[in-house]
């Protein structure tokens, strides 16, 4: 006996735009959190960081040089990076909060190593 052969529809046009659609967003998704949503995490940080600098700052700028802040300025500061040298940079290019500089504590004094007696265990005479 002969089987009749059913007519199947040509995909359409919608059924090729939701096959793509789905891997599309995932894709999209995908991006956004693993490569936009952490800058934006950067660039945030370094904004709060730059909003937060104050006088006395250790910082390192974006070409590697390290010095002390010396004034705030609106879009720049004065950074001291050696004994009288200071220079001015712009705020966006500070890559580094290094701190401010623990003062010497006087009052302590620093042990000193004695050269001094050593015990010597099991040693016979």
């Amino acid at each position: 006996m002969i089987e009749p052969v059913l007519a199947q529809a040509a995909p359409g046009a919608m059924d090729y735009f939701n096959s793509l659609l789905i891997p599309t967003v995932l894709i999209i998704g995908i991006m956004y959190f693993l490569m936009i949503r952490p800058q934006q995490r950067r660039m945030k940080a370094h904004q709060e960081m730059i909003g937060n600098l104050r006088r006395g700052d250790n910082v390192v700028t974006a070409g590697g040089i390290l010095g002390k802040i010396t004034k705030v300025d609106d879009d720049e500061i004065q950074i001291e990076v050696s004994e009288g040298v200071r220079i001015r940079v712009l705020k966006s290019t500070i890559s580094e909060v290094r701190g401010k500089p623990e003062p010497a504590n006087n009052n302590e004094k620093t042990p000193t190593k004695t050269g001094g007696s050593r015990s010597k265990r099991g040693s016979a005479s």
